[in-house]
């Protein structure tokens, strides 16, 4: 059942076994994993069913670290959260990526890959990939076989696939017609309400924008709200914990990570088509991409990093040019996508900053459709250039140089850290404020993986790899992107000393209180982070489902 608290009337008041907090990757596998059970289950969603601009400036607040990152512009606050904007790509981490690193401090999971490996299995289903296998921190498809291979020990392929769900309107419809699923949009949590002891939380207020009020009694809570607001509800909840909840040693909030990007340089001068071949060809979602081997990483004591090439065309000949128009005459203008918000279509600007850009579309309302296909008959030669170049797997066009973006693993530190600042939002809470840090050894990374991935480019492709100044001057300094990848801030750990959660997402201390998503997780290896936040979000529903089984109401 969904519901909009935001258009009910009167003082709201729930009893329920389970409330989840935001309806995300993570708060949706969940709900989805007790539908159909004898458990009741409350699921909260600060948004509506589509971005609104009321709900999404809730997650304005402020930027003080080095790089910049504008908390509002990297999350969308709707049912489906930041993955209406996912690309559906899904990478397990690696074997290695749960383990301590000697040169990485505060690294390794309390858990391993064996204990998230059956989960990863389950979670192919969830995310439509059925056909598919993992083994080892990849994909075992035939995308396998597509990149060249590298005689370097440094460099290894991995391969993703990437997913057909959407977690937005197609994952609305199985929790509507769940009889125990009750879903509230517009239900904003306030402050949970722990005992004087902080030993469990007892109530939950939430409210929406409009003045509603309410409260929810439920035998166990989850935070599922995403890697920034998770920390912020715990540091909100300080009526009893004055530090916030979770918050005894000052864990919550540090160790903010994202997967930062920049540009390596370029390759030039060499076998341009066959460096695009592995993405011209890849088939059913299915790409490898080059990265640095565990080897390498130990080797040259760095972090984990991976790169995607992308193809900077020519300018179209003529006859190629007057062929586009004409399809897109007789076509008409193309629908606006799968973007379906003005919201979503700013904050997706945003993250494509520093991606090169593709080339501009003819405009479709001026080209007459006559005169479009005088200028294709004047340049015919050019059209059958392009069909032989389509026909020997080659792009239709030409292409100048080839950019060549990386993205890194960011070391977890303490002093990168998500806080609260004085000013407030529209329903009276203490804004977000992001002090995003990296270290000696991220900066290291970038430089030690370019000259890798540069040098064996060249080598294979007979290329020559011009680098980005910035590889080769210790002085200047990349301009680095987010990939609204926001991990660690509640982090996963076997000492509380160390962390927030235990090794069953459980928050330290707290009998009761789970946390969700990627804020859990110690480190965040290069992998795109939905396909562990849905298998670690199945292990925590079976964790819950044992502990409704047993675990007697604590509503008193």
């Amino acid at each position: 059942m969904i519901e909009d608290f935001g258009t009910g009337t009167g003082t709201f008041h729930c009893e329920t076994d389970l409330c989840i907090v935001g309806a995300g990757a993570a708060g949706i596998t969940i709900a989805n994993a007790f539908a159909g059970t004898r458990h009741r289950i409350l699921l909260l969603e600060s948004g509506g069913l589509t971005c609104e601009d009321e709900s999404q400036r809730l997650l304005e607040g402020s930027s003080v670290g080095e790089p910049g990152l504008h908390p509002a512009h990297s999350r969308l606050r709707a049912y489906g959260g930041s993955c209406r904007l996912w690309g559906g790509g899904c990478l397990p981490l690696t074997p290695d990526d749960f383990q301590p690193r000697d040169w990485v401090p505060y690294s390794g999971w309390p858990i391993g890959y064996h204990d998230l490996e059956p989960y990863y299995r389950r979670a192919l289903s969830v995310c439509g990939l059925h056909r598919h296998r993992i083994s080892n921190g990849s994909f075992n498809t035939r995308a396998s076989s597509f990149p060249h291979s590298h005689a370097s020990m440094d460099l290894a392929n991995r391969v993703f696939v990437q997913s057909p769900v959407e977690f937005g309107g197609a994952t609305v419809a199985p929790l509507a017609n769940a009889a125990n699923v009750r879903v509230l949009l517009h239900a904003n949590l306030i402050e949970l309400h722990p005992v004087p002891s902080a030993e469990y939380v007892v109530e939950a207020s939430i409210g929406s924008l409009g003045g509603r009020r309410g409260t929810v009694r439920a035998r166990h809570y989850v935070l599922a709200a995403g890697g920034i607001e998770n920390a912020r509800l715990l540091l909100l909840s300080d009526s009893v914990a004055r530090d916030g909840l979770g918050n005894r040693h000052d864990m919550v909030g540090r160790y903010f990570q994202d997967h930062p990007r920049c540009r390596l340089g370029m390759l030039a001068e060499g076998r341009l088509d066959r460096v695009m071949r592995p993405f011209d060809k890849a088939t059913r979602g299915e790409y490898a991409e080059p990265c640095l081997s565990n080897e390498a990483q130990r080797r040259h004591q760095v972090l984990a990093s991976r790169i995607r090439p992308f193809a900077v065309h020519a300018a179209p000949s003529p006859g190629v040019q007057a062929l586009r128009e004409l399809r897109a005459r007789l076509r008409g203008r193309p629908a606006e996508g799968a973007i379906d918000s003005r919201i979503e279509r700013e904050v997706a600007a945003v993250l494509d900053r520093g991606l090169p850009l593709p080339l501009p579309q003819p405009d479709h309302e001026a080209v007459q459709p006559v005169r479009a296909a005088l200028h294709l008959a004047r340049h015919a030669g050019d059209v059958g250039r392009m069909v032989l170049r389509k026909c020997r797997g080659y792009s239709h066009l030409r292409r100048e140089r080839v950019e060549v973006m990386g993205f890194f693993e960011q070391a977890p530190n303490p002093d990168s850290r998500i806080s609260l600042e004085d000013r407030r939002d529209a329903l009276g809470q203490r804004r977000v404020r992001v002090d995003w840090r990296l270290t000696d050894l991220d900066r290291a990374t970038h430089r030690v993986a370019a000259r890798l991935f540069g040098a064996e480019l060249a080598r294979v492709h007979a290329a020559r790899f011009v680098p980005e100044p910035w590889v080769e001057d210790p002085a200047d300094a990349p301009v680095l992107h987010g990939t609204a990848h926001h991990l660690g801030t509640t982090r996963m750990s076997a000492n509380p000393h160390d962390g927030v959660v235990n090794r069953h997402c459980r928050v330290h201390g707290i009998d009761n209180l789970y946390v969700a998503g990627s804020s859990v997780f110690p480190t965040g290896g290069w992998a795109y982070p939905t396909f562990t936040i849905i298998a670690l979000s199945l292990r925590l529903a079976d964790h819950l489902r044992s502990r409704l089984d047993t675990f007697a109401p604590l509503m008193g």
